[in-house]
């Protein structure tokens, strides 16, 4: 089973943290059903950008972009070459390194 090592974030993941992934699984997912509870406004339908990761390593081994993906990453805070969308990333054979951005462009979070 790959596994995927989050970078530490302030918010959703403050120590950093690693994984066991299933392959053919979305990043997305994998971090939803370990407890890290990154945002997904769109559930997972690839209509926005909060989910957006930047894949540190292991970047080559997941699935292509398609042209809705890379259209979205466009408005994405902090976009970076290795930047996805954890909702329309895949996990393959090889582990994983990602960082949460620190901000999210979603107009639809309250803060408490």
């Amino acid at each position: 089973m790959p596994i995927i090592k989050i970078l530490p974030h302030p918010e959703y993941c403050p120590n950093g943290a690693e994984v066991k992934a299933s392959v053919g699984d979305s990043i997305c997912e994998t971090l939803l059903d370990n407890g890290i509870e990154i945002e997904h406004a769109c559930d997972m339908s690839c209509a926005c950008t909060t989910c957006h990761i930047i894949v540190r390593e292991g970047f080559s081994s997941l699935n292509e972009l398609d042209e809705n993906e890379e259209d979205l990453l466009d408005r994405a805070w902090g976009l970076e070459p290795q930047s996805r969308l954890s909702c329309q990333a895949f996990v393959a054979q090889k582990d994983l390194v990602v960082e949460i951005p620190k901000y999210s462009i979603n107009h639809a979070k309250e803060n408490h």
